[in-house]
């Protein structure tokens, strides 16, 4: 994924990376250990999905775990993990299909926490199929023929669209698939560009306020509560500080919780680190933040996604989760 650096959520790739080392006294290099709080990196595109960390980071959960965030803002998803492997930052933030691509091709990493999940809501998901309003498609099945903006080929966006048209009937073979950047997708829908776009917040809400319609919920169609996305390390800084790793898995699903019963509060902290406009932020569907990711969901967009050809062989889920 891929995203809109300054705005858009869903379901994207993140550049993030995991770093090993001492900063004197055996703690991760790179960062400083003093009073019994050690700083880690995180590398964070600044979208809704991360939310979760700012408010942690705010509330004291993870001061409490002994952790303090170095948050920075990655430039997009290009480097993710090569970034990751290679030491820049200590963890990061990555849509499923994209760690399971990386962890079947034999790139070492390794989940720490849950990112975010679907709402697992028909028409109510951050997530979804879009067509203008007065387009003559009614569902995803009468999107064989036509040109659907997807925001990265070949990666869950594309499963997920995939799973729709395949649900309501249709041949996803028939699909012409198009590469297109999230922020770009309303205007290229409202102009006549595109057939459909595979849109997520706060793109979803724009292609709304414009009077498009949804056809299908592609995130719910893949599976109920989907794991959309996970944070992530390299499974040499797993090896090397465990006990910080663990800190900052604890601390993570605090925040996680905590984010999904407050979603004021999201809302509030969201408006802090992004460019959303408060009038389009205040329409936007909010994922969800479930502490644990979903096994059941994450076989099931593996195996999709095997049918898709993204796997050079079949992830190994066991080696990649926590």
């Amino acid at each position: 994924m891929r995203r809109l650096l300054v705005g858009l959520t869903a379901v994207s790739v993140l550049a993030v990376t995991a770093a090993c080392g001492s900063s004197g006294s055996g703690g991760p290099e790179g960062t400083g250990s003093t009073g019994g709080t050690t700083t880690v990196k995180v590398g964070l595109i600044p979208i809704v999905d991360v939310a979760p960390l700012h408010l942690g980071q705010k509330k004291g959960f993870y001061a409490r775990h002994g952790l303090r965030l170095s948050l920075t803002a990655a430039q997009g998803g290009a480097a993710i993990v090569p970034g990751v492997t290679s030491g820049q930052f200590h963890f990061g933030f990555s849509n499923s299909t994209s760690l399971m691509i990386a962890q079947s091709s034999d790139v070492p990493v390794k989940v720490v926490a849950n990112g975010i999940a679907s709402t697992g809501e028909r028409g109510a998901d951050f997530g979804a199929i879009t067509v203008k309003g007065d387009s003559a498609i009614k569902s995803a099945k009468d999107l064989e023929g036509r040109k659907v903006a997807i925001n990265t080929l070949k990666n869950i966006n594309e499963t997920a669209v995939r799973a729709s048209v395949a649900r309501a009937g249709g041949d996803p073979d028939r699909v012409d698939f198009v590469e297109m950047a999230f922020d770009q997708m309303p205007a290229a829908l409202d102009g006549g560009r595109i057939d459909a776009a595979m849109v997520v917040e706060p793109a979803l809400a724009t292609v709304k306020s414009q009077g498009g319609r949804e056809i299908a919920s592609s995130m719910v169609d893949i599976a109920p509560d989907l794991t959309v996305a996970m944070y992530f390390t390299s499974t040499r800084y797993q090896r090397e500080h465990p006990e910080v790793v663990e800190k900052f898995r604890q601390a993570t699903a605090e925040s996680l919780a905590y984010a999904d019963a407050h979603p004021d509060e999201v809302r509030a902290i969201v408006s802090a680190y992004t460019e959303i406009p408060p009038e389009v932020l205040a329409e936007v569907t909010l994922p969800k933040w479930p502490a644990e990711p979903n096994r059941a969901s994450l076989q099931a967009l593996a195996e999709l996604g095997e049918e898709g050809g993204l796997f050079k062989r079949t992830p190994d889920l066991d080696a990649l989760l926590p």
